[in-house]
């Protein structure tokens, strides 16, 4: 059983969880730009710098393809780095070292090698910034064999999955949505693991599915209260890992259902939702009472506009709309 735990929002819970690994295991490093500074880093990091010092918390100059390779080095020697970047989209930079590096290492060496790094990814949307500092890329890290691709949707899940991704002996994406770092919920004190590749099923429901994650997640509980205000009931699912895909929870849930609404937090065209969708077609088919219905970005980079933000990013009543549109086509 866990120990009481305390309300923390998103960002402090990140803190706890390198505060408590890097405790237990001195091999635990941080890398990367603004590891120092609240302007790109939030509070995820207050205090590491006092507590271990900087030869285990280096802010780096801006250099995103070298301090990723020089994280993955590091890892390949014994270490266990997070390498983080606080724009994801210049990650960019960095996909050398990152898929050409790190996801093929054990593979090419027969699994004589282990690359035990966290790439640290924030998302920063909204507030007019626009298309070069608002990309979701996670769709594009979920298609390289050799990644594991984690995005939670909660304070707790955040300090278990940044604990299980720093301990796990492949090399993980971590997709941190600013978005949440509003939110609070209790979490525990003590040091612990949310297992990578267990989605988790946030309510119960029998007449469609709606399967989530990131920031979507908590809109997705937002519209399956609206939606049994009118007599839908809606099974809600976190992913929490989008690589390894726990398809067998997501599976069972739309095999009960006979619908799914599929929420992605990136574009629509090549995205992880669409991937999902193809998934549940093929496992249910037979099944399906409607195709699933999928919610996510237009296919348009990000507007600076505050308006325009309005009508780009989806949220709770988008995906209502989507799950209405399901149910519907299942009732005709």
């Amino acid at each position: 059983m866990s120990s009481p735990g305390r309300r923390l929002g998103f960002g402090l819970a990140i803190n706890e969880a390198f505060h408590q690994v890097m405790e237990e295991d001195p091999s635990v490093v941080l890398i990367g730009q603004g590891v120092k500074s609240p302007w790109y880093v939030g509070n995820t990091c207050n205090g590491l710098v006092a507590r271990f010092g900087e030869r285990r918390v280096y802010d780096t100059p801006v250099s995103e393809n070298a301090v990723t390779g020089a994280a993955v080095g590091a890892a390949l020697a014994g270490l266990r780095p997070v390498v983080v970047h606080p724009r994801m989209d210049f990650m960019l930079y960095a996909f050398d070292p990152i898929i050409n590096e790190a996801a093929n290492w054990r593979y090419m060496s027969g699994g004589a090698a282990h690359v035990p790094v966290v790439f640290w990814g924030i998302i920063n949307r909204a507030g007019e910034q626009a298309a070069q500092h608002s990309q979701a890329l996670h769709s594009v890290f979920a298609h390289v064999p050799g990644l594991k691709v984690v995005a939670p949707s909660t304070p707790r899940d955040a300090k278990g999955l940044m604990v299980a991704a720093i301990r796990d002996d492949d090399p993980v994406v971590f997709v941190d949505e600013r978005w949440l770092y509003g939110g609070e919920e209790e979490v525990p004190t003590e040091v612990y693991g949310t297992p990578i590749g267990k989605a988790a099923i946030r309510r119960e429901g029998t007449d469609v599915t709606l399967v989530a994650f990131s920031y979507l997640a908590p809109k997705a509980l937002e519209a399956a209260a609206v939606l049994a205000k009118e007599g839908i009931s809606a099974e809600v699912i976190d992913l929490r890992t989008l690589k390894p895909l726990d398809a067998a929870t997501v599976v069972k849930s739309v095999s009960k259902t006979g619908r799914a609404v599929v929420c992605d937090v990136g574009w629509r065209t090549g995205g992880i939702g669409g991937e999902i969708a193809a998934q549940i077609t093929e496992a249910c088919w037979a099944g399906l009472k409607a195709a699933p219905v999928r919610v996510a970005l237009p296919d348009l980079p990000a507007p600076a506009s505050r308006s325009l933000e309005a009508a780009y990013y989806p949220g709770a009543a988008q995906v209502v709309a989507a799950a209405r549109e399901v149910v519907a086509r299942g009732r005709g």
